[in-house]
């Protein structure tokens, strides 16, 4: 399972947010129709997949562009290195200044 911190709290990808990630990674932005035709039989339903990316859409991996009625979505981060390194920075901004003020309790 992937992992994000973004801002204090971690998020985390789904196996089937995932797997839309990997869609998006791997096929560049796309309508929902589009998605559709890389999954396997038995496909998921048009909603379902509307409904999982609306979800990456607010928890910040995707973003979209209003094509008329329709929407055309793509991979905020371009690909999972990408992912793994705004994990690692987030942990640094997160965890050195809590080892600083740890470090200084323990000086007093």
């Amino acid at each position: 399972m992937v992992l994000i911190l973004n801002e204090l709290f971690m998020k985390k990808l789904t196996p089937k947010e995932e797997e839309i990630m990997n869609i998006l990674w791997t096929h560049g932005p796309l309508f929902i129709r589009e998605m559709l035709a890389f999954y396997s039989e038995p496909k998921p339903h048009y909603n379902t997949v509307a409904t999982l990316v609306k979800l990456l859409v607010e928890k910040g991996f995707v973003s979209y562009r209003a094509f008329g009625n329709t929407y055309r979505y793509e991979a905020k981060i371009n690909t999972r290195v990408q992912l793994s390194e705004r994990l690692f920075l987030n942990i640094l901004i997160i965890l050195i200044p809590r080892l600083f003020l740890s470090l200084l309790k323990m000086r007093k």
